[in-house]
This record gives C-alpha cells, structure tokens and sequence, in this order.
C-alpha cells in the first residue's frame, strides 16, 4: 500500500518497510527528536485538574 510519510509528505510503499508510517530512517529520526525535544506536546485540555482523581495502576508486588 503506498502512503504518504508523515514528516515530509513523500509517498512510499508501507508493506515492507521497516520505518514505516515514515519513509525512512531520517524521517523517523527527525520525528522522534522533535518528541525528545518537546516540540510535540499531547494537549491536557481533557485530564482532570485534580490528580487524585486518576487511578493508577499498581503491580502485585505492590499490594499489600
């Protein structure tokens, strides 16, 4: 199937690639880095402003 790699838009074939949705390794890279770097960010417009309110999940090791 091609598709369009999502960093810089050139269509590539997904069905064996490895770096797939990217096109290439420097894609996936420069993608990644921007992560790292925080110029993605997750929007919080949709978490509870009380933190108390999220259950978070404990092993069994720490039950007790």
């Amino acid at each position: 199937m091609t598709v369009k790699c999502p960093r810089c838009g050139k269509k590539t074939d997904n069905t064996n690639n490895p770096f797939r949705p990217f096109c290439s390794e420097s894609c996936k890279l420069i993608d990644l880095g921007n992560w790292i770097s925080g110029s993605y960010r997750i929007s919080r417009d949709n978490v509870a402003d009380d933190d108390s309110e999220v259950a978070i999940p404990q092993k069994d090791s720490d039950k007790e």
